[in-house]
């Protein structure tokens, strides 16, 4: 039994920690235990918050795709979003298209992009509506 509870441990993911700090106008260095980039509401500097995102699903959809066990030579992905005009602005459709290159069967890609999508996809899972939101702030003078 000490093994089995080892072995979930093992598997967790840990906790994610992102910190961002203002650089000017709408730009932000944003960093995790392990690489930076910047940020940037306008998409100059850097990818926007909203472009991240996006990113973010992308690579959670096509994780999934990328273990399979098949002849994959190359792969391509692309996300298009279309957003509401007003505040929040947000993500009102999302289009996933992928490109797979090499001997892989469709009814394979078919059932990865349904297990990233119905299960293993923590990003898409992440968008729901019922994720608790808790704020705090200190102010520094």
């Amino acid at each position: 039994m000490a093994d089995a509870t080892h072995h979930e441990a093992h598997l967790s993911k840990p906790a994610v920690q992102v910190e961002l700090v203002w650089t000017g106008k709408l730009q932000f260095g944003a960093s995790t235990v392990s690489s930076a980039l910047v940020v940037d509401g306008d998409s100059v500097a850097g990818p926007s918050p909203v472009q991240l995102l996006a990113t973010a699903l992308l690579g959670c959809m096509v994780d999934i795709l990328h273990k399979g066990r098949h002849a994959l030579t190359g792969f391509h992905a692309a996300l298009a979003g279309e957003r509401m005009p007003d505040p929040p602005r947000r993500l009102t459709r999302v289009t996933l298209r992928f490109t797979i290159h090499g001997n892989v069967p469709a009814g394979a890609v078919d059932r990865a992009i349904t297990l990233s999508r119905e299960k293993y996809c923590s990003v898409w899972h992440s968008l729901r509506q019922d994720i608790e939101l808790a704020t705090a702030f200190d102010i520094v003078a």
